[in-house]
Order: C-alpha cells, then sequence, then structure tokens
C-alpha cells in the first residue's frame, strides 16, 4: 500500500510537469538568465508554481493538488504574517509557519495569553498558534548576536555560524567537535547564554560552511581567476536593471571577468561591472551585451525557463516557507527556510559575517552553486552564497542573500 501511493504521487508530478510543457512548448532559450530578447514564452504564475508544487509533492508525500494549494496560501498569507508582526511586535519572539496543513506559529514573550485565531486565506481557513512565555523577543535575539558575536567567536577555537531560531525563541550556535571536547554542551551553552543574556542552543557544526565556488567549466558562469590562473564556475542568479543598462547578478567571490555557456558550448564574455562582498553582502553584477528579458532558468536541464513577476523582501520571510534553488552543480530542489537571521560560520564575508543571511534546509547544495536563484513559483526571494555539509558530504544547509541587498542603483528586472 505504502509502494502504490508513494508511486502515485511519483507518477502525478510527472504528469502535472508534461502538463506544463505541453502548454507553453519546450522552452529553448539560450542564455544565463535570458540572453536573448525575443523566444519562445517563459513560464509564469500559476504555471511556475504548479513545477514547485510537483517537486514539494514527492518530497512532502502530499498530493500533486494539495501541494500547490498548501504553496499557493503560503504565498497569499505574506500580509496576515506582516500584520502580526507588527501587532505584536513588543512581544514577538519567533513567528514560523508550517504545511499539511498550512498554519502561522506566533511565540510571545510574558504569560499573557493570546487566543488562537482562524482566518481565511486564499478561500483557505489557516489557523494561527499563539505560544508564550518567551524570555527575549526577536528584536533583542538579533541585537544580542550583534553585540556578542565577535566575544563569542573568540571564545571558541572555530568561528560559529550562529542563528535566530524563531521557533524556540533562541540563538542557534553552531561549534565544531574540538569545542565540545573542550567543554560540556550543557556548561558551553550557559556559558555563551550569560555572555550574550538570551537563550541559546547549541548545534554540532560537522564541516566548515563554504562558499560554493567550483574549479569546473561546462554549461555556466565560467571565469578564471588571476591569482591563481585556474578556472573557476559559479551560477547565475536573476537579471538586473540600472536605468537602460541589463545585467545579470550572482556571487561576489566568483571570477571578476565571466563568460556564459550556449548549448554549443560557445562562450560570451559578460564584462564585469562591480562586486559587494562584506558582512551582508555576496553579490557580482555583470554586464550583457545585448537586452535581457526579466527571466531565469529554474530545472535542472535547463529546458524550462520562468519569468520573475514579485520579489519577497527578507522581513516578509519566515521560517518554514517552501523556497527552491537551482545550481549548477545540484541542479533544481526545493525545501523548507530554517532560520531568516543567520551569520554563517567561519570568515567568508571579509571576515565575520553578519545575521542578515538566510539559512535552508538543503537538501542540496555544492560547488558549483554559487550565484544560483533562490525562488517560487516566479517570485524571487535572493541569491545563494554557500553551505553546510555533514561528515557524509551531504548538504545540512544553504544560505542565500536576500534580494533586499543589492547594491544600490540595481533592481531586480521582473515582468
Amino acid at each position: 500500500m505504502g509502494y502504490k501511493k508513494r508511486y502515485s504521487f511519483a507518477a502525478d508530478s510527472w504528469a502535472i510537469r508534461r502538463l506544463i510543457l505541453a502548454l507553453v512548448g519546450m522552452v529553448s532559450i539560450a542564455g544565463v538568465a535570458s540572453a536573448q530578447p525575443v523566444g519562445p514564452p517563459a513560464l509564469d504564475g500559476q504555471a511556475a508554481l504548479g513545477l514547485d508544487a510537483a517537486t514539494y509533492a514527492a518530497q512532502s508525500g502530499l498530493s500533486p493538488s494539495a501541494a500547490l494549494r498548501e504553496l499557493q496560501v503560503q504565498d497569499a498569507s505574506v500580509p496576515v504574517t506582516d500584520a502580526l508582526r507588527t501587532e505584536f511586535a513588543d512581544r514577538l519572539a519567533g513567528l514560523s509557519v508550517g504545511h499539511a496543513p498550512f498554519h502561522v506559529d506566533v511565540l510571545l514573550t510574558g504569560d499573557a495569553p493570546v487566543a488562537d485565531r482562524v482566518v481565511q486565506v486564499a478561500g483557505m481557513p489557516v489557523l494561527i498558534r499563539f505560544r508564550t512565555g518567551a524570555y527575549a523577543t526577536h528584536g533583542q535575539l538579533v541585537t544580542a548576536l550583534a553585540l556578542h558575536q565577535t566575544e563569542i567567536r573568540a571564545s571558541l577555537t572555530r568561528p560559529p555560524g550562529i542563528g535566530v531560531d524563531p521557533r524556540i525563541g533562541a540563538l542557534v550556535v553552531m561549534v565544531g567537535q574540538a569545542d565540545l571536547l573542550a567543554e560540556p554542551g550543557e556548561a558551553l551553552r550557559d556559558r555563551i547564554a550569560r555572555l550574550a543574556g538570551v537563550p541559546v542552543r547549541i548545534a554540532t557544526m560537522e564541516t566548515p560552511d563554504t562558499d560554493l565556488a567550483d574549479l569546473q567549466g561546462g554549461a555556466r558562469l565560467v571565469g578564471v581567476d588571476p591569482a591563481d590562473g585556474r578556472r573557476y564556475a559559479c551560477t547565475s542568479g536573476f537579471v538586473v536593471r540600472r536605468g537602460a543598462e541589463d545585467a545579470v547578478v550572482t556571487a561576489a567571490h566568483c571570477p571578476d571577468n565571466l563568460s556564459w555557456s550556449d548549448a554549443a558550448r560557445t562562450e560570451h564574455p559578460l564584462p564585469f561591472l562591480g562586486q559587494w562582498g562584506w558582512g551582508y553582502q555576496d553579490v557580482q553584477v555583470n554586464g550583457s551585451p545585448v537586452p535581457l528579458g526579466p527571466r531565469f532558468w529554474s530545472d535542472t536541464a535547463k529546458t524550462i525557463s520562468r519569468t520573475v513577476t514579485a520579489e519577497r523582501p527578507r522581513d516578509s520571510t519566515r521560517a518554514g516557507d517552501i523556497v527552491c534553488h537551482r545550481g549548477e552543480r545540484t541542479g533544481y530542489s526545493c525545501a523548507e527556510i530554517w532560520m531568516p537571521d543567520f551569520a554563517p560560520a567561519g570568515d567568508l564575508c571579509g571576515g565575520g559575517c553578519t545575521a542578515a543571511w538566510v539559512a535552508v534546509r538543503g537538501p542540496t547544495c555544492r560547488s558549483g552553486d554559487s550565484g544560483g536563484p533562490v525562488f517560487l513559483g516566479g517570485t524571487a526571494f535572493g541569491i545563494v552564497k554557500g553551505g553546510s555539509y555533514r561528515a557524509d558530504g551531504s548538504c545540512a544547509f544553504y544560505f542565500y542573500m536576500s534580494l533586499d541587498f543589492l547594491p544600490s542603483g540595481w533592481s531586480l528586472a521582473t515582468g
């Protein structure tokens, strides 16, 4: 019975994909995000969301139709959660969303109870659950991380990754095995909690966080680093505009002068226009000699292009949101946001990173994915910076830069 159930989900998922492809044709727009001003139509709106729903259905065990409704409600619920942040600004310790069925969890400081609510979102009832008794507000947690990050890093043998987990209202400090061996877990937790003045949970960091550039060529963004003469590969993100200029963004730690390869493996130069890579940014802009549409490849094989129709700011991004990403190394996958306020481990930001990054629970990330788009349907969320790996080499989580931090003067191209 279980086998048949899993098989039906997979079959339904592929049926949705075939239906969408039949509706729009096999999209074959050549380019990084879309390097030709004209071409076959790109997916947008519900068609694009339908592909993500098929992938989410296969991962979650939901039927494709139920998965699509979940993602539709997730997208439509953003104004509801934005309003909750305003209503409970003085008590809000954390806000997250969950699925099957879609719901909202609100964690508050203080003991004054708040009754659960049910609101209608996109024609469906959504339960809003309230929990009280948290020690610190979300603002206090973010401030504590910013004020004490340097001290916490200095007190450990390896600079840790640190994030704010809104589900538990605490800082999550990801430490290496050497620190756990030197100081028992509970003692380490209590010491850092006293230092920061807020609740802390200790998690194990099996390998250091890393940027995701790679030493490979192929149908991707490629360039030679003059410092070592080696050829590196990254992934393009989204099309951006500044006045009449069109360009693409990728990660700042990629080579400056990049080219993209078309289907015939002919390389086309994308001249370097600038990079920003400190603290909260990892973004590079490379110009295009031809006009670009507001499009990006979304599937592993790069046969399906999507139109960017909207942008999701980080302040409206929630733990539990489903997002997808595409990288040249790992292809296309969807997963759940873990922490919207995350500071990667090590010195990946010209020193320590601020807690402005968004961490996503895999399931895939590898070197070569740097700069790739993070999205859902036609909504753009950010570009991939780096990832953290388990001891067996699998992806524990990746983290991305929100498009809030595009360089001044440049804006996301939408259609």
